[in-house]
């Protein structure tokens, strides 16, 4: 999260082709503390947690069926709940921002999205519909400042393209607000080292409409920005769904 603070309470790459039919996700067991995490720092967290789900074979080998979301708005007050964070017993808490995997797949007509999220204490991973209701209660508050918007990356186009120096976790002074992670910094395919502010900002205009913009995400490096409303139903649009 940018800052490490919760508040109280260029030339795209190739696009990647949309997997065309996915299939039923791996049944490895899959355990939260066996993921790479850093505290404050969740886009670098699903940047490993995305490289990992690949190699280990609960994604696709190009993880092509795996969505980074970046969760923000304008006045980057973002409130969810099933926090590990919180200090309250429902978990809510209010991010500057957040960033989850969601895994996007079918079998058979069957639904399988989950979303990964290192950072919740629902189950891991969860069920997208549980995640919705549980973690991000749509319209909670209203057409208010409260109102989050989702950026909807593809996982592929992502790891080649996201950059952090961490930066926006240093003082003016340059001491550290939150210890960084102990790896290397994250620098893009073509030698960019910073874009996180490019992934973090959206508004209001930004968001896509859902019927003739939903195959953006496979061709935009900095993906799609949905609305509460969309986002329930943004993944059943896409490319392969519908079977």
């Amino acid at each position: 999260m940018d800052d490490g603070r919760a508040l109280a309470g260029g030339a795209d790459p190739s696009p990647v082709a949309a997997p065309p039919h996915p299939s039923a996700p791996s049944s490895t067991p899959v355990d939260v503390s066996s993921f790479t995490h850093t505290p404050c720092y969740c886009e670098e967290n699903i940047y490993m947690l995305c490289k990992e789900l690949i190699r280990i074979g609960v994604a696709d080998p190009m993880g092509t069926d795996l969505y980074v979301v970046f969760i923000s708005n304008e006045e980057r007050k973002v409130p969810l709940w099933h926090q590990k964070a919180s200090n309250s017993d429902d978990g809510f808490i209010c991010w500057d921002y957040h960033v989850i995997c969601i895994q996007s797949r079918r079998n058979k007509g069957e639904v399988l999205d989950l979303v990964w999220d290192l950072d919740s204490d629902l189950p891991f991973p969860c069920p997208f519909s549980q995640y919705v209701s549980d973690a991000i209660q749509p319209l909670a508050f209203g057409d208010s400042i409260y109102r989050r918007l989702f950026r909807v990356v593809h996982t592929p186009l992502f790891l080649q393209s996201f950059a952090s120096d961490r930066s926006h976790m240093k003082d003016p002074a340059g001491n550290w607000i939150q210890l960084p992670p102990k790896y290397d910094p994250i620098v893009a395919a073509d030698g960019t080292t910073n874009n996180l502010k490019d992934y973090i900002a959206m508004s209001k205009e930004d968001v896509v409409n859902l019927e003739s913009r939903v195959n953006d995400v496979y061709s935009n490096k900095h993906g799609v920005v949905v609305n509460e409303t969309i986002l329930p139903r943004f993944f059943s649009r896409l490319p392969g769904s519908h079977h």
